[in-house]
């Protein structure tokens, strides 16, 4: 799938589109994620993603479906699927926009400092089969933020790596990917250390 965003912005051109969709009020999930189809699956994991950093994820049960939602898309890149798939029930989930834009509004700063910072680093991490650990790390992150509900904002660090996995993704700099895994490589360690 081809990336539609500015090349030279690609995050904050993300966070503006967002912010367009939702001014026509109560926006569901499909029509945010559908409007990024054609952009590929790197842009369309930012989406929620972003959604989780911001203080939409005080809202109960917002990480839980940001995080299926993040699980869903990285499952069906690693499938190699054309298009998303999003449950009904999921899809038909509204938001609202005020809010929506209020939270973009927030990261458009971090956005902004991040294509600002962002060149071809690190660029092995592009190949396979490196490159699958990538997605595969998305989908595990997403999966878990369901379980980090009960933690008020504890999910937000969680959409932090996945955004910038995605980013990292989108502008090709492997440092991004690097500072995302790192949570993973923790929590691996930490698992081999007790067993």
């Amino acid at each position: 799938m081809t990336v539609d965003p500015d090349l030279d912005r690609p995050l904050t051109s993300i966070v503006d589109r967002v912010g367009d969709i939702t001014k026509e009020g109560q926006v569901s999930l499909d029509r945010v994620v559908g409007a990024f189809e054609k952009t590929g699956f790197a842009t369309m994991l930012i989406v929620p993603a972003a959604a989780v950093v911001t203080p939409l994820s005080g809202i109960p049960l917002f990480s839980s479906l940001c995080g299926v939602t993040i699980c869903l898309i990285a499952a069906q890149w690693l499938m190699k699927r054309d298009r998303v798939w999003l449950p009904h029930w999921l899809g038909q989930q509204s938001l609202e926009g005020d809010k929506v834009r209020v939270a973009m509004n927030k990261l458009r700063p971090a956005a902004r400092w991040l294509d600002k910072h962002s060149r071809a680093r690190a660029r092995f991490l592009f190949r396979q089969p490196l490159r699958a650990l990538l997605p595969l790390s998305c989908l595990l992150f997403g999966a878990f933020m369901p379980f980090l509900e009960l933690v008020p904002f504890s999910s937000s660090l969680l959409g932090a790596s996945v955004c910038l996995i995605a980013f990292s993704l989108l502008t090709r700099d492997g440092l991004f990917a690097l500072a995302a895994l790192l949570p993973l490589a923790i929590v691996v360690w930490a698992l081999t250390a007790l067993f």
